[in-house]
């Protein structure tokens, strides 16, 4: 399900121009639950997405100027979410090295599918949950992909890798949490 659309009216984008601090915090208020959502996608751990929240923030305060009025104001604060998360995301995995992701691409292949209707007996905290054990590769194309609706050509550009990485990607994330929705539907078997 889709996340709800905020709308942000001009005035209160005005006031925030202006460094009304009561209008920033309202602005907080109608964003962050959603941008939150966002930042948790990405990020390994809920701490590292409120930080990335922070700082999609003081991306966003310090920027007004820069929106235009294309589109509506939560799809650019959305984008600024998505850049920020991937920016932690790579800090993260700087400060804490882990298994390659060619080893992980490896360990997805040939992987069973499972039927589609498992998705449909999870409650969403339960996928929330599934999608954050998918490697970070996966789980980064997966949500800019689906969520966010960017092409295989725009992920390629955001993240630096070739359209062709960028379907591959997808195509073993779905694979891989097809597996493991198999794996929760069977009894005493743990992902």
């Amino acid at each position: 399900m889709p996340p709800s659309i905020v709308t942000v009216d001009e005035a209160l984008l005005a006031a925030c121009r202006r460094g009304e601090s009561a209008a920033q915090y309202q602005l907080y208020k109608k964003l962050s639950y959603n941008l939150m959502g966002v930042c948790l996608r990405y990020c390994p751990n809920r701490a590292e997405a409120e930080d990335a929240l922070q700082n999609t923030f003081v991306k966003i305060f310090t920027r007004l100027d820069q929106y235009r009025g294309q589109g509506p104001f939560e799809g650019w604060a959305r984008r600024i979410a998505v850049t920020t998360s991937l920016h932690a995301v790579e800090q993260y995995r700087l400060r804490h090295p882990g298994p390659s992701g060619d080893a992980l691409d490896e360990l997805a292949e040939g992987l069973p599918t499972a039927e589609p209707s498992a998705v449909d007996q999870l409650a969403a905290d339960d996928l929330v949950a599934l999608l954050a054990t998918l490697p970070p590769g996966y789980r980064t194309v997966l949500n800019l992909y689906a969520v966010e609706g960017y092409s295989h050509q725009e992920i390629g550009e955001l993240l630096g890798i070739a359209e062709g990485t960028s379907k591959s990607q997808l195509a073993r994330a779905r694979r891989l949490l097809e597996t493991r929705l198999a794996a929760l539907k069977t009894p005493n078997c743990h992902v």
